[in-house]
């Protein structure tokens, strides 16, 4: 796990001693250190920690190991932060049947929670301040109309981490937008150990193709599950299209030189970056958000504004 507090607490002590306020501790916890989308959400993090450090409050950043055992080990860092005494944590809830329980409990023990990235649906049950992020289901309906639009009839939904509110709750969407644009959809469930194994879903999705000569597009969910559909697709030589959430360098070269047909972007630095500015920016002054939620998303990514998007990924942050 990768904490950001040894570094920022000492500050945090000497702005407390020369102001003579408590410092405001916050935890961001985000999924696992082997999932690079993460690494948007960790600029984000890092980006408002400046603010955060410069006003006396210190910032630890918790990750999960891997999604092996997804909802016991976000229990086990929400227990963390607030054994640690954080006055505040910003956490997606992609397991709510784990992760509610606990984070009502901290709630209960006086715990602000900023919920980003996923489980919009719960934020009243958690009494949480605000949701930063993309309201997935209307991302998926967006893809799937969008894919279906361009001639996709059979769409095939790939999810990497079945039972995932988010993941879920996207290819649902995907579902109903196929459906309202005339397209139907298959949902491809594999075990969340293959989450990240570019080779190992590549065959698994090569397999479902070549079972179901009809499908003529794949939709998947990560960036990197992309680069496992568009190996499978070119060892079939096929000419399914590719559409995916979220960005990477190879998502992008693949739209821009046609290989890719487009991405969802939901904009993961943003998400880091205001709801750790604004968790703290609430405990340290009192500031609310008329609006709620603060939607980072959905943004189609095609060939018509591809180059634009480079240049965010180039500089790390798209």
């Amino acid at each position: 796990m990768t904490s950001m507090k040894p570094l920022l607490a000492t500050f945090g002590t000497l702005a407390t001693l020369a102001s003579g306020v408590l410092a405001q501790d916050i935890a961001v916890i985000a999924g696992s250190i082997e999932d690079g989308f993460f690494d948007l959400i960790r600029m984000g993090v890092e980006d408002a920690t400046l603010m955060v450090e410069a006003n006396g409050g210190t910032v630890t950043y918790l990750q999960t190991p891997n999604y092996d055992n997804f909802g016991p080990d976000l229990v086990t860092l929400i227990d963390q932060a607030v054994a640690q005494g954080a006055e505040g944590i910003a956490i997606p809830v992609w397991v709510p049947e784990a992760q509610v329980p606990a984070l009502q409990a901290a709630a209960a023990a006086g715990v602000v929670i900023m919920q980003y990235n996923a489980g919009q649906s719960v934020k009243d049950d958690l009494g949480a301040i605000n949701y930063i992020g993309s309201d997935e289901y209307v991302a998926g309906v967006a893809a799937g109309k969008y894919m279906a639009g361009k001639g996709a009839t059979h769409i095939l939904c790939h999810i990497q981490v079945p039972g995932a509110v988010n993941h879920e709750t996207r290819c649902q969407g995907v579902i109903d937008g196929a459906a309202e644009a005339g397209a139907s959809v298959t949902t491809l469930r594999v075990p969340a150990s293959l989450d990240g194994d570019v080779a190992g879903t590549a065959e698994v999705i090569q397999a479902a193709l070549m079972g179901d000569p009809s499908i003529d597009a794949v939709i998947n969910l990560a960036a990197w599950a992309s680069d496992a559909s568009a190996s499978a697709v070119s060892r079939i030589g096929g000419k399914q299209m590719i559409g995916t959430f979220d960005l990477s360098p190879s998502v992008l070269e693949r739209i821009a030189n046609g290989s890719q047909t487009m991405a969802i972007d939901q904009q993961p630095y943003l998400q880091g970056f205001l709801a750790t500015s604004l968790l703290f920016a609430h405990l340290k002054f009192g500031t609310e958000l008329a609006t709620d939620p603060v939607l980072t998303g959905p943004a189609i990514v095609d060939a018509t504004n591809v180059e634009r998007a480079l240049e965010g990924v180039r500089l790390g942050a798209r």
